[in-house]
Parts: structure tokens; C-alpha cells; sequence
């Protein structure tokens, strides 16, 4: 029995998608366990690249079953878009179950997060994706919510639906926003609901029973622990909690089975949306490494924030994750760059700290401690083995590992699943 988490360490977009994909190959079941349609996982393989929003990565592999656990909350019209996309991909030959746990994320969520966002002011706006996450997520905690069990009934999903637009409406109302038909809604995701009834069970019992039968199990996270609404850089965080400790809540298996912690990092840093962001920086550099990374977010297009790598989030994802294995991604992209840094530690009010604080207005006073590294000019999108680095490259991720205290067992030089490269047997 394996129970492998892929965690991001930093604000998400770090490359889970890909490492997903890679393990899922020898992988027997593949769940993704928070989050929604506001994720974005990258898949490139073959000289053609798929975007995954809700569907677990492991969707390609014919041999894996993909589970949508009962932590997610799941846009119905999203989804059809996505299996659409796959279909006509000529990707019909997968395995999927979807949680009856599971949160259903409906129109008026969406409407609802771009309200909540226009009552801010500019400073406090979080940026959020606007779609509609965490008003579903606010439900669920207010038990308003519809879960999936309710979704795919009809009749318990009218009722709820309509208690929920009565609410809805009025505060729409109140601020100017369009209201919802009832009917209208109703109509269009009973036909959603036909389409997805054949996925939907009881999720968890399966994950016992494939425990039970000692299968491969990798649980894959959406965004990054910085976003974790317990232990991100709240505000400026999502609506669940991407690390490790999430996983048994959100799918219902215990603690005690889960193996692995694998934690997904970019060779440098990014960000999207608002939030301090200690090592971001705006130079020829940064406009370098945004250009040959694309970095431009799967879900919304928006240019991602660039800072250099830093340790002390490294470290904080350790704790809160108990992450035992470190993967480095899209180390190629620092080819050419003269200079690198590792941040090491912040400095607060003139002491050196080794921690986030909780208080937003104190973070946003650390300042960076850096260590500086000579970067390489070889391409090393081609290199299969550590030793293949120039030996600037291998001394930046030895020195990643020791700040750390994580070894790396995998690191990436491009895109392709052929680019990844295994120090450290996983699975």
C-alpha cells in the first residue's frame, strides 16, 4: 500500500500537474481532494499540452482510476466542458468516480465572489479567479450547501435550490445585480446532473477498498500551501487547505495510511493575485524568466508575479505538510539567467527570523535574506541523470536540499513527461 500527497510549497502553479502525470503511470488511483474549477494543471506529452481544471492529471492514464473527492466543490458546467475537451482529444478510455460528498458549485457562486469583491476597497481586494470558490465553500460551512448525493435528485436539488435563490436574490437586489430564475437554473444543471449521475458513489469506500487491496494511491492538490486558509499568508489565500493534513478530511481516509509527501517547487518563485510576495522582484530577469516560463496563469491568463526561491516558505510548507521528498521544477528556465538568489531567512524590525508571521502588516515587513549563486549558460533541457548538470546547476539545487532539509528526489528540465528527471524512487 502507497498513499503519496503532491503538495505545492508556494502560491500554487508550481507544476503538480506534471509530476501528477508522471506518477500516475505507475499509479493504480489518482484523487484530487480540494479546491474547484479555480485550479490549473498543465499536462505536455506527446507535442500536445492539455489543460485540466477539475479532473485529476491522472485522466490520461487508461489504467488509473481518477476520483473528485468529497473536499472539492464542483462546477457541473465545468466539468462537462472538460470531459468535452477530452473527448474531442479522442481521450475516451478513463476511469472516472466523482464523491456524492462533494460540494456542487452553481451560477449565482460566481456572482456572488465578484459582489463580494467590488464591496473592497482596492487595498483589500484578495483577487480571487471570480469563480466562485469560496462562496460554495461558504456555504458548505453555512449548511446551505448542495452536495452531489442532492445534485443528481431532482427533487431534493429543486428544494434546495430554491431556498438558496430566495436568499440569494434579495441580496442581489439590495446591491444591483442581476437576479436568477429559478426554473432557468434549474433546467439547465438537471441536465448537467443527467450527465455526471454515472460518476457519482461514495468515494471514500472505494479508497478503503483500494487500500485494502494495497494499491498506489497519489492525492493531488490544487494551488500551494501559501494559500492554505489555515496556514497561507491569510487573507490572501484560497477557500480549503491544499497541504497534506487536508487530505484524510477531504477524501475520508485516516492519517495513519498516508506514506509520502511529495512538495512541488519552481526553481524560482511566482505569484498570482494580490498578497506579499517576499523575494518578488522586477527586473530584465524577471521579465526573462516570465517569457521563457510562460508565466501566465492555466485558469485566468494572468501574468504571474516573479521572486526568487525562497527557503523560509520552503521550510513553513515543511511543517505544515511533513513533506519527505522535494521536486524541483522548471530549473531550465534559469538557464541564462547570471545570478541567482536562494532566500535563507527574513529580517523583521532588524532580527532575522526563520518563520511567517501571522499578522499580514508584519509579513509585509520581512525583508528577504539572500544567498547569491553564479547561474549557468549550458541548455540542460536534454541532461537525464544529476551528474549531466553543469555543476552551477547541481550547486543550486544541493544547496535548495540542505536549506531545506528535503532531498530531492525529482527535478524537471522541460515541459515533456521525458524531461523528468528521478533521483529518489517515489513509487
Amino acid at each position: 500500500m502507497k498513499n503519496v500527497v503532491i503538495v505545492g510549497t508556494q502560491w500554487g502553479d508550481e507544476g503538480k500537474g506534471k509530476i501528477t502525470d508522471f506518477l500516475a503511470g505507475k499509479a493504480d488511483v489518482v484523487v484530487r481532494f480540494q479546491g474547484g474549477n479555480n485550479a490549473g494543471h498543465t499536462i505536455t506529452f506527446d507535442g500536445e499540452k492539455y489543460a485540466l481544471h477539475l479532473i485529476p492529471s491522472g485522466i490520461f492514464r487508461q489504467e488509473a482510476m481518477n476520483i473528485l473527492a468529497n473536499g472539492m466543490v464542483i462546477n457541473p458546467e465545468a466539468l462537462i466542458e472538460e470531459l468535452t475537451m477530452l473527448e474531442n482529444n479522442g481521450i475516451t478510455n478513463y476511469n472516472l468516480s466523482i464523491s456524492d460528498r462533494a460540494h456542487v458549485l452553481l451560477p449565482y457562486h460566481a456572482q456572488l465572489d465578484q459582489l463580494y469583491e467590488d464591496l473592497k476597497s482596492n487595498d483589500k481586494k484578495v483577487g480571487t479567479t471570480k469563480k466562485g470558490i469560496g462562496p460554495a465553500y461558504m456555504d458548505k460551512v453555512s449548511r446551505i450547501g448542495i452536495r452531489m448525493a442532492e445534485f443528481i435528485d431532482d427533487t431534493t436539488f429543486y428544494d434546495k435550490l430554491q431556498d438558496n435563490l430566495v436568499y440569494y436574490n434579495k441580496l442581489f437586489v439590495l446591491y444591483g445585480y442581476p437576479t436568477y430564475d429559478l426554473k432557468t437554473v434549474f433546467d439547465e444543471y438537471k441536465k448537467y446532473a443527467q450527465e455526471i449521475k454515472q460518476f457519482v458513489t461514495d468515494t471514500t469506500l472505494l479508497l478503503h477498498k483500494y487500500n485494502k487491496e494495497g494499491k498506489k494511491i497519489v492525492y493531488e492538490g490544487a494551488q500551494g500551501n501559501l494559500l492554505c486558509i489555515e496556514h497561507g499568508t491569510y487573507p490572501y489565500v484560497t477557500s480549503s487547505s491544499p497541504t497534506a493534513a487536508s487530505v484524510p478530511l477531504n477524501t475520508g481516509i485516516s492519517p495513519q495510511f498516508i506514506t509520502d509527501v511529495v512538495g512541488i517547487t519552481k526553481a524560482y518563485s511566482t505569484r498570482v493575485g494580490a498578497g506579499y510576495f517576499a523575494t518578488e522582484f522586477e527586473n530584465k530577469a524577471a521579465k526573462y524568466i516570465r517569457k521563457v516560463g510562460h508565466e501566465f496563469g492555466t485558469t485566468t491568463g494572468r501574468p504571474r508575479r516573479i521572486g526568487w526561491i525562497d527557503t523560509v516558505v520552503l521550510r513553513h510548507s515543511k511543517r505544515i505538510s511533513g513533506i519527505n521528498h522535494l521536486s524541483v521544477m522548471l530549473l531550465d528556465v534559469l538557464t541564462g539567467v547570471k545570478e541567482l538568489k536562494i532566500c535563507t531567512a527574513y529580517k523583521l524590525d532588524d532580527k532575522e527570523i526563520d518563520y511567517i508571521p501571522a499578522n499580514i502588516k508584519d509579513y509585509k515587513k520581512c525583508k528577504p535574506v539572500y544567498e547569491t549563486l553564479k547561474g549557468w549558460e549550458e541548455d540542460i533541457t536534454k541532461v537525464s541523470s544529476f551528474s549531466d548538470l553543469p555543476v552551477e546547476a547541481q550547486t543550486y539545487l544541493t544547496r535548495i536540499s540542505e536549506l531545506t532539509n528535503i532531498p530531492i528526489s525529482i527535478f524537471s528540465v522541460g515541459p515533456d513527461r521525458t524531461q523528468t528527471i528521478i533521483m529518489k524512487k517515489i513509487l
